[in-house]
C-alpha cells in the first residue's frame, strides 16, 4: 500500500517514513501544503497522514481541497490542536481520524490500518485467489495452507497484484504504487520481483496465478485479464 506524509516537521516526517517503511508500506512525503496537494492530485494514494500546522497552505485547507475531488482516500490528521472545536471542524471537513501529538507510533499504526480496513475501496482485511491468500492486518501469506515468506517489497507488489485482480497492471503503474517517489531505478525492477514473486508463490504449483502481458504488464488471477 502507498501512503501520503504531508508532515513539515523533518524529524517527525522521518520518524513517521521509517516506521510505516518497517510495516512494508511504501511512503511519499511532502513537507508543505502545495507540495502535498500536487502530490494527491498526481499519484493514488490509499492513505494520506496530514499535519494542520503547514507552511503556506495550512492543512485545513489542504483537507477541504482533497475532499472536493477525492472523498473516499482515508486522511488522518497530525496535529498539536486538541480543542474539541478543532476536531468537530476537521470532521466536519472530512478527516476520518484525529490523533494529537505527541503520540506513539504503535497507536498510529493501528489507527491506519483500522482506516485501511474500513475505506471506501476494496480494503477488506483477507485477500483471497484460488488458494492463494493475503492477510493485511498480519501481513501473512499462504498458499494452500502453508505460510509464505517475503521481503518488505515482494509483499507490497503481491497485494497490489491481488487487490486489482483481474486487472492489467502495466510497470509504470506498479512503480508508482509500491516504490516511492524518491526511487529512480529502471522499470526492469519491477520484472526482478515478479519473478522472485512466481519463484515462491508459482512455481510450486500446478495452478499458476501471475500472468505476464506482453509488452503491457503483468496481472494476477485465473481468468483473463482486463
Amino acid at each position: 500500500m502507498r501512503l501520503l506524509v504531508i508532515e513539515d516537521e523533518e524529524k517527525v516526517s522521518r520518524f513517521l517514513v521509517r516506521g510505516l517503511a518497517s510495516a512494508s508500506f511504501s511512503v511519499d512525503t511532502a513537507f508543505d501544503g502545495e507540495s502535498g496537494l500536487a502530490l494527491v492530485s498526481a499519484y493514488s494514494y490509499d492513505l494520506i497522514i496530514l499535519d494542520l500546522m503547514l507552511p503556506g497552505l495550512s492543512g485545513n485547507e489542504v483537507l477541504r481541497r482533497i475532499r472536493g475531488f477525492n472523498r473516499n482516500v482515508p486522511i488522518l490528521i497530525l496535529t498539536a490542536r486538541d480543542s474539541i472545536g478543532d476536531k468537530v471542524a476537521n470532521f466536519e471537513a472530512g478527516a476520518d481520524d484525529y490523533l494529537t501529538k505527541p503520540f506513539a507510533f504503535a497507536e498510529l499504526l493501528v489507527r491506519v490500518k483500522a482506516l485501511l480496513r474500513r475505506g471506501a475501496v476494496n480494503r477488506t482485511s483477507v485477500l483471497t485467489i484460488a488458494d492463494l491468500e493475503l492477510d493485511r492486518l498480519s501481513q501473512q501469506v499462504k498458499r494452500g495452507g502453508k505460510t509464505i515468506e517475503l521481503t518488505s517489497k515482494e509483499y507490497s507488489l503481491l497485494e497490489y497484484l491481488m487487490a486489482n485482480a483481474g486487472r492489467v497492471l502495466s510497470r509504470t503503474m506498479i512503480l508508482d504504487h509500491v516504490w516511492d517517489q524518491s526511487f529512480d531505478g529502471a522499470t526492469n525492477i519491477v520484472d526482478v520481483y515478479v519473478r522472485h514473486l512466481r519463484n515462491k508463490v508459482d512455481d510450486a504449483h500446478e495452478r499458476k496465478l501471475i500472468r505476464t502481458i506482453r509488452g503491457v504488464g503483468y496481472a494476477i488471477g485465473d481468468e483473463e485479464p482486463l
